[in-house]
């Protein structure tokens, strides 16, 4: 594929996921590209990352044709617009990369559930205990929720006291990220791992 097909090509892609026009504002994604520059001098760093200072346009144009490159406008804003010979495909794969290993980098941190209710009885209790404490030794949140049923929602205290107990039995693997509170008819604390908060 010739130098000026591969241009054509990345400029479709381009107007395909930016849109067509010119005058539309830089984005992260959308550079102005070789002819689509509208500057009369830009300030030009080489493919070697060496400043050449300021020259004309044109000029510039043809010491990135005469290494097969792009001038691509990196920094639109600064009069003169700074402007980088390089090879446009490359960067906009190697920028793709990064993105996507950013994102795998990303911790996805998984919250779990315990449901109780103020009747809850003290053995019931323990499998929920049980099963939170699990989930923090393996890096989870934990909200426990205390729902209320009719003129339950009255004695707050109980489920307030269940909580403090839950907190108290995980305390050596977690800390209270939320306090509990109430949320309509339930009564919600979070617990988040020891070892995130230190």
């Amino acid at each position: 594929m010739t130098k000026h097909a591969r241009y054509a090509t990345l400029l479709n892609h381009r107007e395909h996921w930016f849109g067509a026009g010119k005058d539309r504002a830089i984005s992260a994604g959308n550079y102005r590209v070789n002819e689509r520059i509208r500057a009369r001098e830009v300030r030009l760093i080489s493919d070697t990352d060496e400043n050449l200072g300021v020259v004309p346009l044109r000029r510039a144009l043809e010491m990135a044709a005469e290494r097969d490159l792009d001038l691509v406008e990196v920094a639109p804003n600064v009069d003169p617009p700074v402007c980088k010979i390089m090879d446009f495909g490359k960067f906009l794969y190697e920028r793709a990369k990064k993105e996507r290993e950013a994102r795998r980098q990303q911790k996805q941190v998984e919250v779990k559930e315990v449901r109780l209710r103020p009747k809850t009885d003290n053995h019931h209790l323990q499998f929920k205990i049980r099963d939170a404490r699990r989930w923090l030794e393996a890096g989870m949140k934990v909200k426990v929720r205390v729902r209320f049923r009719g003129r339950e929602i009255t004695y707050p205290e109980i489920a307030r006291k269940m909580l403090k107990q839950v907190a108290e039995e995980l305390s050596d693997v977690a800390v209270i990220e939320q306090a509990p509170n109430m949320e309509g008819r339930t009564m919600l604390m979070v617990l988040a791992p020891a070892q995130e908060k230190k």
